[in-house]
This record gives structure tokens, sequence and C-alpha cells, in this order.
């Protein structure tokens, strides 16, 4: 008899998404992660006396899914902060060019049009043309990630939303730069829209093939975005409750170091001190090719066309970083326009600013990143979590989080001793009111080494399933799609397969769905 029934190996949220759904069908399931804590990405830390979030606070692709009220995680004690505006769009001036005014994201396209026609009259018509486009596709796709892909739904769900499916197809054969270009004619509209998609994905936006990220900006209108109150790990924290309280069992600090086969199927993971578990079933969360590559030992020689294909699939570096600070005050951004703001009634200080400067100076700064350097005005997005929820933030003072996009793993010089991170402070401080660097208090940088080192993500790079539905359709790569290897018993999640990255968690049910469909 095996020591259990499943073994999910890495509890990152969609580890955590797996292993409770799979506990809740009556499987012995054990979690096992490598870090004293779990969550990964989407967990918080306390830093300064404060909060801070690991990755950003805003959650969106989690909330259209089923996994909190399924999972009951309310009662887990998950409770969500509404933001609306969704987002701040704030275009970095380029040098000698004047400042162009911050512009909001609402969920209601129509009050996103009205702000529009009051900031930047000639966008706001190409806007709600451009919603009225990008909204039902993004909604294709939210309903298309619900389920494992299958050649069936999507052709049946393609049928039901025809002019949907059209423009998902049309858009993916065009650089998001492009699509967008259709549209607008400002930069200061474009280069924020662009910002929310391929460069959050780490390409240029003039990259043929990217169009899909052109719809990035829209789902501030096909979902609503909410921030757990007590910051993002509230959200692991309730999985693992809800995983435990069905019977799941969570090992922290316990590496694995391989996954073990006999010549007909997996039969469990050794961890790096020399244990050994048996389960008939093993899940990883983690990345594909440490999981392919580095861990699988004995696989059965069916693996080893799946096994070999790989060998030749890149590893990227990563490309994101993020500084968390303590700060005495709120800072208050030139771009607003105060009256505009309460005209409008929003608080400029609640969004997520996304801050980014022209297309070209986006796609010259995704060539500087491919040589190892950081673009002078970096895309930036930032937000003050603790303006929503104080119990982040020691009283008086704020939470300040900075991510910041294109900055090279391998960066020119190395990432220990760069004077980048304090560089970027002094960037973002020439875009709002004096005062904001003489208030700054405890602050630190996660940057790509950093993340490799205490995250376990190679590179710095967290892979990301890419391309929506389509990219399910013609994947070379099918256990990304069908979380299935050619390992009978091996299955993967995470967010290198279908939907993708993000704090979604749809990989993880749908793992957890084609897994109990087996032991049926």
């Amino acid at each position: 008899m095996p020591d259990v029934d499943v073994i999910v190996v890495g509890a990152g949220h969609n580890g955590l998404v797996c292993a409770a759904y799979l506990a809740r069908a009556g499987m012995r399931t054990l979690l096992l992660e490598a870090r004293d804590s779990v969550g990964g990405c989407a967990s918080s830390e306390h830093f300064g006396g404060a909060t801070v979030n690991i990755c950003n606070c805003d959650h969106i692709t989690f909330r259209t899914t089923p996994v909190m009220e399924e999972l009951r995680l309310a009662e887990h004690g998950l409770r969500y902060l509404e933001v609306d505006p969704g987002q701040l769009s704030i275009p970095f001036p380029e040098d000698g060019q004047p400042t162009q005014p911050a512009w909001p994201v609402f969920h209601d396209i129509d009050r996103t049009v009205d702000a529009l026609c009051l900031l930047y009259p000639g966008q706001a018509d190409p806007y709600a043309r451009y919603a009225a486009a990008a909204v039902p596709a993004l909604r294709l796709i939210l309903e298309a990630a619900t389920e494992p892909p299958s050649l069936r739904r999507l052709a049946a769900l393609g049928a039901k939303h025809p002019r949907a499916a059209a423009t998902l197809l049309r858009w993916s054969r065009h650089s998001a730069a492009d699509v967008l270009r259709g549209f607008f004619s400002d930069d200061a509209i474009i280069g924020p829209a662009l910002a929310t998609g391929p460069v959050v994905w780490g390409v240029s936006p003039e990259m043929p093939g990217t169009g899909l990220g052109a719809l990035s900006l829209a789902m501030r209108h096909a979902a609503r975005i909410g921030r757990p109150v007590g910051g993002s790990g509230m959200v692991p924290a309730a999985l693992r409750s809800a995983f435990e309280s069905a019977g799941g069992i969570t090992r922290t600090s316990s590496r694995v170091s391989a996954i073990l086969c006999d010549p007909q199927r997996v039969r469990g993971v050794r961890l790096e001190d020399g244990s050994v578990i048996e389960a008939h079933t093993v899940v990883s969360a983690c990345d594909p090719h440490a999981t392919l590559l580095s861990w699988l030992h004995g696989a059965p020689r069916a693996a080893e066309s799946m096994i070999e294909r790989w060998r030749h699939i890149p590893q990227h570096q990563g490309y994101e970083s993020k500084i968390d600070a303590v700060v005495d005050t709120l800072p208050r951004y030139r771009s607003v326009d105060e009256s505009v703001a309460s005209k409008l009634g929003f608080d400029p200080m609640a969004p997520s600013a996304m801050i980014a400067p022209s297309v070209r100076a986006l796609a010259d700064g995704h060539r500087m990143s491919d040589s190892g350097r950081v673009m002078k005005r970096p895309v930036f997005f930032a937000n003050l979590p603790s303006a929503l929820d104080p119990s982040m933030a020691p009283v008086g003072r704020h939470v300040f989080s900075l991510e910041v996009l294109y900055t090279p793993y391998n960066l020119q010089g190395g990432w220990t001793g760069s004077p980048e991170p304090q560089r970027w402070l002094e960037e973002y401080s020439n875009l709002v009111e004096p005062g904001f660097l003489a208030g700054l208090h405890d602050w630190r940088a996660m940057t790509p080494d950093r993340y490799e080192s205490e995250f376990n993500m190679p590179l710095g790079h967290a892979t990301g399933f890419a391309g929506g539905p389509l990219a399910a359709l013609r994947n070379r790569n099918p256990e990304l799609t069908h979380y299935e290897t050619a390992v009978p018993g091996l299955y993967l999640t995470g967010a290198a397969t279908f939907p993708g990255a993000g704090v979604w968690g749809a990989s993880g049910r749908n793992c957890a769905q084609v897994i109990t469909q087996r032991h049926r």
C-alpha cells in the first residue's frame, strides 16, 4: 500500500487549490513545500513592521473562478476589498515633453469613457469601440478557463460566441501594439495598456503574435479587482485551512530531490533528507523543466520522447523586480487632476498605478533588457495596499509597493551592489509631489536573483502559459494543457499550465478534475 494516495509538490496557490479539491474528493493527499511557509509568490510576509505582498496585491482572475465558493474560503478567513477604479494609467513623460494627465480605468465602461471625455476627448469613442471588441473576447477566455481545454469544448464555445472567437483569432495574428494602434492614436492610452499585457509577460509589444495582450487592459471591465484583507497571503492561508479541514496533510521545509518511477508508472518522491514517500499519483506544481529534467528518475520508456522534447525548450530569465517600503505619507501624483478625480468620484491613491512610456520606449526597453540593461524610465506598477487596508501598515504609516518591469536576471555587473533599485525610487519620486524620498523608511528590492534563491524560480522567472485558448488548441507540449504527462500517474499544474500565470487558481482546479475523473 502507498503511504498516501496523492503527493502534491509545491504549495503555491495552484498546488494548494489542487490539493484541496483532491482532499475533498476523499483522496489521502500530502502537500510538500520546500519553503517554511505556503503560498509562494502569492504569499505575504512581515517587513519593516508591515505586511508586504511578495507580488502584486490586486486579484482579478481568481475571483472569476468558483474556487472561493466551492472551497468555502470565506469560512477560512478570506475576505476581499473592492478596488474601483481598478487602475490608474499614468503616461511616463519623455525628456522635454509635458506631463500628460493620468486617467482611471473603472469597472464600468461608461465611467471610463466619461473620464476620457474629460481628459483625452479624442480617445473616448475609440475606447468604447475597443472595449466592445475586447470584453466579449475576455469573457470567452474566462469561460474557457473553467474546465480542462479540449477541441470539442473550445469549438462549442467558439460557436456559442462567434464574434468573440473571431476577435481572438484576428488579434492573435498581430502584435499587441498594432492591435491597439488600430483603435488609439495617443501613446498616453497605448503605453499603459501595453504595460498590462505583453510587458507584464516580458515580451516586446511589437512582437508578432502578442495581439491577445491587447485584451489585458479590458480585463478591468470583464471582472472586478479585489484585495484580500490582510494581504495577498490570505488566499494561500485560507486554501491551506480548507485543505487541512478536508483531511489533507501539509509538510513545509520538505524539499523534493527526485520523483521516483517503476517501469510502468510513478511511485512516489524522495526528499532531500533521503526519505521516500510512496504514492500512485504525484502532482508537480513547480517548474516543468525541473520536474521533467531534474527530478524525474527511472521514467518509463514511453516518456523518453517527452523528456527529450523538454530538453530543447529554452528557459527564460526573469525580468521583474519589486520594491517594498514603509512610508510616512501617501505619494500624490503630479499628473492627477484632483478636481477631475473629485468630479469622477474616486481616490487616486486607492487603485494601482500603471506607469508606462511610449510604445517606442517600451520596445527599446525590451531590447535593453535582452542585453542586460534597464531602460532609463522603467515600467512601474505602483500601489499602496494600506490605503484601503490600514491593518497592513504600522499606525500612522503606509505600505508602498513598486513593481519594475524589464529588469533582467543577467544584469550587466550583477545585482549585488547595483545602484538600479535606488535609481527606480528616484525616477518614481519625479512623478509625485516633493517629500516622497524623505518620508521613505525601511525598503527592500526583490530582484530576479532573489526570486531564484528565495522562491525556487529558475533564473528568477515564473514560467507562465501564454496565448489563451488558441494556444491550448495548437500547443506542442500537451502536458501543459492536459495536465497529464507521458508518465502514468504524474501530473502538472501551476502557472506554466493552462490557463496561465497570475493569482488565478484555474490550473489547480482543472488538474484536480482530471485526476478525480481518472480515479472514478
